[in-house]
């Protein structure tokens, strides 16, 4: 489809913030003009007969949605956190489900991956969830397969996370449906400094991760994080934070039940892992850079944290990412 025209429809919830929505537009209109040529044709709709305006008072040009749907466009449900969707129209979600079945994708930004949810087609599917929402969204639809990462792709199913994660998959679509180099193009003229992974973790913030305002703990883990490849011993931590090697397992104990060592071990596993399933780098390096001292000790690590060697870990995925690259061909 290098030069064919795809329509696209992003249907934005009442009371959505237009932001949630400016990343996904800013690609398809960089694109359309790197390729000189309109390569995208992307319309907002709105569920009710209100503009799309911001608090701010910027608005975004939309249309009431026409009930019946748009003829051979993608569909894309946006909504933000703070207006997370109660319903879903029976006409719209009928429209999705027509489009899933001409083997057309269906997409959700952010808080939009509620009504597709609610629509059933995410059930038995993946899909990214931002992070201040994942725990309300897998009680609400146990058969949907909701992750933490920055975007996903599953069969038709495309949803971001939010903000500069939809940004990154917008870039990746581009790259799949015309050209990584227009894609390049587009990234470059956006001042995108690199295209993130889906796979990616969202950076949720240190003090929702813990669980915990602690100073001294979050004082600990910000050491932690900032010395992966060289690790410091747990007496050298206490040392910087200010509190004896007892008061600071005791502190770990008591918020992370676990001690400051294992603690430690897995984050700097979490970090090799997140490297070997994103880069090109071999596993000798990749065990270096977070800290083990040889090619046995990260692999003996690795395999008693996730029930894998690190060789067989990259080979699974990468037969992943292959069985759907031929899905979407």
């Amino acid at each position: 489809m290098a030069d064919e025209l795809r329509r696209v429809a992003f249907v934005l919830w009442p009371g959505t913030h237009p932001a949630s929505v400016m990343p996904a537009l800013a690609v398809l209109r960089s694109a359309n003009r790197m390729a000189e040529s309109e390569l995208y044709r992307a319309e907002c709709y709105t569920l009710d007969d209100q503009p799309l305006v911001s608090p701010e008072g910027w608005h975004l040009p939309a249309r009431p949605w026409p009930g019946e749907g748009v003829d051979n466009a993608v569909i894309w449900l946006v909504a933000d956190g703070i207006a997370q969707p109660a319903s879903i129209p029976p006409g719209l979600a009928a429209q999705c489900r027509n489009l899933v079945r001409e083997g057309l994708p269906v997409g959700a930004i952010e808080g939009g991956v509620y009504p597709l949810a609610m629509s059933g087609l995410l059930d038995g599917h993946r899909c990214a969830v931002h992070w201040r929402m994942i725990d309300d969204f897998r009680e609400r639809f146990p058969a949907v397969t909701a992750g933490s990462e920055l975007f996903a792709q599953d069969r038709g199913r495309l949803s971001s996370s939010g903000g500069q994660a939809t940004l990154d998959l917008f870039l990746g679509l581009l790259a799949e449906e015309r050209d990584a180099d227009l894609a390049a193009m587009v990234a470059e003229e956006l001042v995108v400094e690199r295209l993130r992974d889906g796979g990616e973790a969202q950076r949720v913030p240190l003090r929702n991760r813990l669980g915990s305002t602690h100073p001294k703990l979050t004082q600990a883990v910000i050491l932690m994080e900032s010395n992966i490849e060289e690790p410091l011993t747990t007496d050298e931590i206490a040392r910087h934070v200010c509190v004896s090697r007892r008061q600071l397992e005791r502190i770990f104990k008591q918020y992370l039940n676990s001690v400051p060592s294992q603690y430690y071990l897995e984050l700097r596993l979490n970090r090799a892992r997140q490297l070997l399933l994103q880069t090109s780098k071999s596993i000798i390096q990749i065990g270096l850079s977070c800290g083990f001292s040889s090619g046995p000790h990260f692999s003996s690590a690795y395999r008693n944290c996730f029930g894998i060697t690190p060789r067989e870990d990259r080979n699974q995925r990468r037969a992943q990412q292959a069985m759907e690259n031929v899905a979407r061909a």
